[in-house]
């Protein structure tokens, strides 16, 4: 067999890669990842040509990026040199002699009680506006319904947002208060839902006006009865918040319904098959904040430390 380069290569992968039914952004963040190592290199060479001074010099060249689009680089080279490695294409895996890059441990934050109700409350009406010779007024947000189910959603189930943006009405059970969604690796998993969002996603969808036949059965759509991807669920949160002040991200639903979730006496492993986690690694970060919080409720009620004993 001729040599391969590099640019063939990444044709080959991704054909096999779309073939394995990966998710749109997993593709993207790969294609992104080619993208700027094919920048990087002055030719085309050989696959079997790119050594590890090679991948040490292009990770050694990610000045201002962060370690997370690195690791996402590493994952997306390793994925490539796997598939190389596998066709015969590559003898050696060079990823597999780089140290894989470790993702900043950034603090969690969730919302306050206060917080999402301000949300909430933001989705009824349109901010106040002025009219010459008349009183200031608002008006009816035309996705006042769809907005509030999506903020309970989001807080309820702990989706991350691409899976809200692909949720089906086939495939979910308002009665039985579950949802089928389709996670990272193409995994399939139900999450529970309480009587209240259920209701909420039910109003919505009652007063929503029917879309054309190939988008009807997705849950959230547009106000032009569109799917919502993910950048419209990222900004439709982000004017909401901007709104009332509070810092917005639909990570930081998932951060706050998992944490509550363990404070309010859930279980660590239902919560690990709710998020959808292989792991127990990053529940074990939930874990820890809601501990940290128990130790704090302990030691402004504990009686021993409040009470002026003679010991």
């Amino acid at each position: 067999m001729d040599a391969i380069t590099l640019s063939h290569a990444i044709d080959g992968y991704l054909l096999y890669a779309a073939g394995r039914q990966l998710s749109e952004n997993t593709l993207r963040d790969y294609c992104t990842t080619f993208r700027r190592f094919r920048e990087f290199l002055p030719d085309d060479p050989p696959m079997e040509q790119i050594s590890l001074g090679t991948i040490e010099a292009f990770f050694a060249g990610l000045n201002g990026l962060s370690r997370k689009t690195a690791l996402n680089y590493h994952t997306g080279l390793s994925a490539l040199w796997t598939w190389a490695v596998g066709r015969g294409v590559a003898t050696e895996h060079v990823l597999h002699q780089f140290t894989r890059p470790k993702p900043n441990q950034n603090v969690i934050e969730i919302f306050t009680e206060e917080q999402v109700q301000r949300l909430l409350d933001a989705c009824k009406r349109t901010p106040a506006y002025s009219r010459p010779g008349k009183a200031r007024c608002s008006n009816a947000r035309p996705t006042a319904l769809r907005d509030k189910a999506i903020i309970l959603t989001l807080l309820d189930s702990m989706v991350r947002a691409s899976e809200l943006s692909g949720m089906r009405r086939s495939d979910m059970s308002l009665k039985e208060g579950r949802i089928k969604v389709l996670g990272k690796g193409a995994k399939e998993r139900w999450v529970p839902i309480s009587s209240e969002t259920a209701g909420a996603i039910w109003q919505y969808l009652a007063a929503r006006p029917q879309a054309k036949p190939q988008y009807d059965d997705m849950v959230f759509l547009t106000q032009r009865l569109r799917p919502m991807d993910r950048q419209a669920v990222l900004k439709v949160l982000d004017r909401l918040g901007q709104r009332v002040e509070v810092p917005t991200h639909p990570h930081k639903f998932r951060h706050t319904g998992a944490t509550m979730f363990l404070r309010n006496g859930g279980n660590v492993f239902a919560l690990k098959e709710i998020l959808g986690h292989s792991t127990m690694t990053m529940v074990q970060r939930y874990v820890h904040l809601a501990e940290v919080d128990i130790q704090e409720a302990h030691r402004r009620a504990s009686p021993v430390y409040n009470w002026d004993l003679r010991v």
